[in-house]
């Protein structure tokens, strides 16, 4: 008999300190990736673990969990068919078909359509160019979470850019190891993206109102502090602020998002852009974690892009006018200048 495995995504939630020790063990001996939580120090008893598992481990990683009587849920069977559908694309432009906002593009696209989008509406987009990624291509603010550099003492590849920022930079929640998932980088702004995006913010940070970083996947709206379970001065209206747009996504798309202050809703992750970008004086500073709940995790299919875009929309446009209303100022001439990163 042969048994033909296929790349899968598992749900596993170990029940005791035992089998936490044994999944510890299998993200990071075994072939796999932990997609949640970020890293195998935050896997405890009783909390959900998403493993992608590819199909050469397969064999090995399930006959584990087996032995030590820890069960699991197939999430995907098979992980390669939402793969190819995200790398499908069969228009020559990017922007001819009318399903363009409900499939996954290439940069290549991506830039042409940022390009084409100014080009068409001079009076209205400008593509603000903040510098250059390791690999040298153009960062028109986009936010990147994990770049592709080396490290000149490992084999390993990438910084985590939300960990790179200089807020409590390498503290509790982030790791000097270059192999882990949540290496802070050699020191603050190592790295060229999270460099180009602080020089942005630092030139403008008094014109800029309102900071939104946007990642997936988990479905939250997050606020400072990550790094510090403190809670920021204005916490109150930023909680007010997550809490509506949470409550607005739930009755428009019946979506449910969990909201607060980082480190409190999840764990402590320093080093982050939007806690960095607080302490800047940006005192409206978000994380947008969008769909899904890990179903389908960083493969969600095309067909729920429309649905995460409107749901994140829907959030940017409540915070946004609850910003205006703080900040306005009383003479009615004046006008506020809000930048989106």
């Amino acid at each position: 008999l042969f048994f033909l495995y296929s790349d899968q995504l598992l749900s596993i939630t170990p029940n005791t300190q035992e089998q936490v020790d044994v999944l510890k063990n299998v993200s990071t001996q075994y072939e796999t990736a932990l997609w949640q939580p970020v890293s195998s120090q935050y896997i405890k008893e009783e909390t959900v673990v998403h493993l992608f598992v590819p199909a050469n481990s397969s064999e090995t990683v399930k006959n584990l969990l087996q032995k030590h009587a820890i069960t699991h849920e197939v999430l995907l069977a098979n992980a390669n068919e939402l793969i190819e559908m995200q790398t499908r694309n069969d228009s020559t432009d990017p922007r001819s078909s009318s399903t363009f906002y409900e499939r996954y593009h290439s940069l290549e696209d991506i830039y042409y359509w940022i390009n084409r989008t100014t080009q068409d509406n001079p009076g209205t987009v400008k593509a603000i160019l903040l510098g250059s990624s390791y690999e040298k291509r153009p960062i028109y603010a986009l936010k990147v979470l994990k770049n592709r550099s080396y490290s000149k003492d490992s084999w390993c590849i990438g910084v985590d850019l939300n960990r790179n920022f200089d807020a409590n930079w390498c503290t509790e929640g982030a790791s000097s190891d270059p192999c882990t998932e949540i290496y802070c980088g050699a020191f603050p702004e190592s790295e060229p993206e999270s460099q180009a995006v602080a020089n942005f913010l630092r030139s403008h940070k008094d014109t800029i109102q309102l900071y939104l970083t946007i990642h997936s996947y988990s479905q939250m709206l997050l606020f400072p502090y990550s790094y510090t379970y403190d809670q920021a001065e204005n916490h109150n209206d930023l909680l007010e602020m997550a809490q509506e747009a949470a409550q607005q996504i739930r009755r428009h798309y019946r979506n449910t998002y969990k909201y607060g202050a980082g480190a409190q809703t999840i764990y402590l992750a320093p080093g982050g852009s939007d806690d960095w970008a607080y302490n800047l004086g940006i005192k409206y500073s978000f994380t947008f974690e969008l769909q899904d709940q890990g179903r389908y995790g960083f493969l969600l299919p095309p067909s729920h892009i429309s649905k995460a875009c409107n749901e994140a929309l829907l959030a940017v446009k409540i915070i946004a006018l609850k910003v205006i209303e703080k900040t306005q100022a009383p003479s009615p001439d004046t006008r506020q200048t809000f930048s989106f990163v």
